[in-house]
């Protein structure tokens, strides 16, 4: 019996371009295969369509139609999914008429992630599949599964255990001969569409529709109006802004230099950034190694990493425990004393070729630097707060930087699944410089006529998860108060706050009253406003808005001009993965060039 197996091989993650899709339909028509093998090459089944086609003009055959045709093929087509199924490449794998997978393949239908739907049968195959439910839910949030969850959803029909190539011909020479089992003739298993939080975007709303769709209409007309759909969202700006964010990404993590390689990550404290620090490389696999300042403080560090991740940190109280570290990362109290002094004992222990970090988040790394032995091997890595949870990382390119260490710098935050962006030395880097202009204009629209609560529901309905004075409660108000006391900064509405000890969310007042974990408005709030402003007015949302975003558009080129930002797009990426800027808005800098906006 003649098997034809069919590789996807289109490196680096075997999308499905033009040359892919035609020579995929040449395959299968193939006269003298009895039935069809199609895996990919390397670690990936197919990762999706290639997005830098979407802005071109669209080239046959459109995979929509070669799905479609593969489905109805008359010889069986099976898919033996190596690895990941993404996008176009699970449509792919939906429509063949046997789904084999390696123990170690993912699933996801990530579309939604660029503001589009799966265009190519996905929410009208999938949900034959899996059911309404399950197909709401992945497609909708985009989220990525294993093979185990796959084969309990029903999405594939085995996990070949041993040789998937060899398992793969062995059931397509199984099938020949026989009925073939198309995903169209199955019906749709019935139940409740998932709940998804669009926050204003419209490519969930779509799936939720046109998953719901499947149970209602037969296969060509849900086909036809899923690929309407798809390029209605495809021309919307939020897809356009989405791919931007999608493509500065990449641009950011870009490593230019041979980066060192990384056996033993030390940490010195084991606060809640060190902890966290510590969680995120022992997930990535590194042997890691956390010094605390006495016994007692090692063993609450202990816990408290204990508390993050099933992996074991050596924890230490002594520094010269670190001798053997590749990379070192200081996240002890931000003073320029304390981390110089730990630096220069560092110097004396760690191994010439050590990398030093600093996480500080205000400091200048450069001082830091020049008081060490070895100022070229200094970086500043500043994780934002929660490590473990928030993407973000800034690589600092101090003066003396030598670029293999910053391609470490680079390498080690991919390496731990972070968003590396680099920037230059200014205080506050990318990130707080920006924050801190958003601030200073929250505090000019109190003294305009704004109130907290008015200036946070325009930045959540323009797609903030959280307005700026809640997070201003939530971050803690003594920490900006004591740095407009160390800069003698001129006197603003929240320093009353302060004095009033309304230090925020964890005070149980700050801007706002908390009462059982919900905030609410406090009249005495609004008095102290009141008070402190002159004459004011009323200001509408659409000026909130736009007073806020011109503030950050305004300090990030700012940035650019002084060499602080490489692109605007990693200014965009701070605010994003940082600040909670809306990603379908595409950040501050794209959306200031936006017609819409």
């Amino acid at each position: 019996m003649s098997v034809r197996v069919i590789e996807i091989d289109n490196p680096p993650v075997n999308a499905l371009s033009a040359e892919v899709r035609r020579r995929l339909k040449e395959a299968l028509a193939d006269p003298e295969a009895e039935a069809f093998v199609i895996i990919g090459v390397g670690k990936t089944f197919i990762g999706g369509a290639d997005i830098r086609e979407f802005d071109q003009s669209p080239v046959e055959p459109h995979l929509p139609d070669l799905l479609l045709d593969l489905e109805n093929l008359d010889k069986p087509v099976v898919a033996a999914i190596n690895g990941a199924a993404l996008g176009g490449g699970l449509e792919t794998a939906m429509a063949a008429h046997y789904r084999i997978a390696s123990p170690t393949a993912t699933f996801a239908c990530p579309e939604v992630k660029l503001g589009l739907i799966p265009g190519a049968g996905g929410t009208q195959r999938m949900p034959r599949l899996t059911g309404l439910t399950a197909a709401s839910d992945l497609i909708a949030s985009g989220r990525t599964i294993g093979a185990g969850e796959a084969l309990e959803l029903g999405l594939i029909d085995l996990i070949a255990i041993g040789d998937l190539r060899a398992a793969a011909i062995t059931h397509a020479e199984s099938m020949i001969g026989k009925p073939i089992p198309r995903t169209s003739e199955r019906p749709v298993k019935e139940g409740e569409l998932a709940t998804i939080k669009a926050r204003g975007r419209i490519a969930p709303v779509e799936a939720l529709r046109l998953v719901s769709l499947a149970a209602k209409l037969p296969l060509t007309a849900g086909l036809a109006e899923e690929r309407a759909t798809f390029l209605r969202l495809r021309q919307s700006p939020q897809s356009a802004a989405l791919r931007h964010v999608f493509f500065a990404e990449r641009a950011s993590a870009k490593i230019e230099g041979t980066p060192r390689e990384i056996k033993v990550v030390g940490i010195v404290g084991a606060g809640l950034m060190g902890a966290g620090i510590a969680c995120t490389a022992l997930d990535a696999g590194y042997r890691v190694i956390v010094v605390e300042q006495s016994e007692e403080a090692a063993a609450k560090g202990r816990d408290r990493i204990a508390g993050l991740t099933s992996h074991a940190a050596e924890i230490s109280a002594s520094l010269d425990d670190l001798a053997e570290a590749d990379l070192v990362i200081e996240a002890v109290f931000d003073d320029p004393e304390v981390k110089t002094a730990l630096f220069q004992k560092l110097d004396g222990i760690v191994r010439p070729d050590a990398i030093l970090a600093t996480n500080t988040s205000y400091l200048d790394p450069d001082q830091i630097a020049a008081a060490t032995a070895h100022p070229e091997r200094i970086v500043g890595l500043h994780f934002f707060s929660p490590a473990h949870k928030m993407r973000l990382v800034e690589v600092v390119r101090c003066k003396a930087t030598a670029p293999d260490v910053l391609a470490t710098g680079i390498g080690f935050a991919k390496k731990i699944g972070k968003l590396p962006v680099v920037c230059g030395v200014t205080e506050g880097f990318i990130g707080n410089r920006l924050f801190s202009a958003y601030r200073s204009e929250t505090d000019a629209l109190l003294q305009d006529g704004a109130l907290p609560a008015q200036i946070d529901a325009a930045m959540e309905e323009y797609g903030f998860a959280m307005g700026p004075f809640a997070v201003f409660d939530l971050a803690g108000l003594e920490i900006a108060w004591a740095r407009r006391k160390r800069q003698n900064a001129p006197r603003v509405i929240a320093d009353g706050l302060c004095e009033a000890g309304r230090f925020g969310r964890k005070s149980g007042r700050g801007w706002y009253l908390y009462v059982e974990g919900k905030r609410h408005e406090d009249p005495e709030v609004t008095a102290m406003i009141e008070a402190a402003r002159g004459p004011s007015r009323s200001i509408p949302a659409e000026e909130i808005v736009s007073r806020l975003l011109t503030a950050l558009r305004d300090e990030g080129r700012t940035l650019l001009a002084e060499g602080i930002a490489a692109r605007s797009s990693d200014i965009d990426l701070v605010m994003i993965n940082g600040y909670g800027f809306p990603a379908h808005k595409g950040g501050p800098m794209f959306s200031a060039e936006q017609p819409h906006e």
